[in-house]
């Protein structure tokens, strides 16, 4: 999976509601998730820098969130 850095931006500096909402009773936290999501803006989106751990994370939360259409009232135009 490629990841889009500007998407990936955007749901963490725009959609942190969205991301609090899906670690929510999960054990997981929100700085933990997007700690990973900067890594990963950081490094180009390489998903290969991550560790087992820090990938699962990418794979339970960032992935389906940005996969999930941008509601209307998000989206900068």
């Amino acid at each position: 999976m490629e990841v889009d850095l500007d998407q990936l931006q955007h749901l963490v500096r725009k959609r942190g509601d969205e991301i609090e909402k899906s670690v929510a009773g999960t054990g997981y936290l929100t700085k933990t998730v997007i700690g990973v999501a900067t890594y990963l803006l950081d490094n180009e989106g390489n998903l290969d820098l991550l560790t087992a751990k820090q990938r699962v994370t990418f794979e339970k939360f960032l992935a389906p969130l940005l996969q999930s259409p941008r509601h209307p009232q998000q989206v900068q135009r």
